[in-house]
C-alpha cells in the first residue's frame, strides 16, 4: 500500500504568533486554532506531555492553513536561535499571472502586491526588473528577514 504524504512547510522563529499572522495576511490563509478544547497551541502541547522547558517561553508554535484545503499547512516552531544565514529554501508568490500576460502588467501586479507585504511587515531587498528576459520580480523579507520571491 502506498501513503501520499501530506506536505506541511514548518519554519523555525522566534516569534511563531507574528509570522503566522503575516503569512495568513500574504497567502490568503487563515491562522489555525488550536484543537479544541484547548485555547492555545502551548495548552496542547502541555497535554501532548512536553514540558514548560521543552516549550521555552511564549506560545511556542503557530500555523496557518489554507482555508480552500489546496495549499500546505504551514507551522511556525519557536526557537532560541536567530536566524543567520541565507534560506536554503524560500517561497514564491506568483502574482504576475505568468509570462502570457503582458511585462506592464506582470510588473504592476508584482509591485502592488510588493506594497500591500509591506503593510504588512515584509521588506523589500531588491527589484529585479528585465523587459528584454520579460521577468519581473522581488526579493523580499518577512518580519525574521526570512526571504521570499514575489514574481
Amino acid at each position: 500500500m502506498t501513503i501520499t504524504p501530506r506536505l506541511q512547510l514548518t519554519v523555525d522563529c522566534a516569534d511563531p504568533e507574528r509570522l503566522a499572522r503575516f503569512w495568513a495576511a500574504a497567502l490568503g490563509y487563515q491562522v489555525e486554532p488550536a484543537p479544541a478544547p484547548f485555547a492555545t497551541w502551548r495548552a496542547y502541547w502541555l497535554s501532548e506531555g512536553l514540558t514548560e522547558e521543552e516549550l521555552g517561553e511564549g506560545d511556542c508554535s503557530d500555523s496557518v492553513i489554507d482555508p480552500k484545503g489546496a495549499g500546505p499547512r504551514i507551522w511556525f516552531q519557536q526557537v532560541p536561535e536567530g536566524k543567520v544565514v541565507k534560506n536554503r529554501l524560500h517561497l514564491d508568490l506568483g502574482v504576475g499571472g505568468g509570462r502570457s500576460v503582458p511585462f506592464g502588467v506582470r510588473r504592476e501586479r508584482v509591485l502592488a502586491e510588493v506594497a500591500r507585504l509591506e503593510t504588512e511587515g515584509a521588506s523589500q531587498v531588491r527589484i529585479a526588473d528585465s523587459e528584454e528576459s520579460n521577468s519581473f520580480s522581488a526579493l523580499m523579507h518577512d518580519p525574521e528577514e526570512n526571504e521570499f520571491c514575489v514574481h
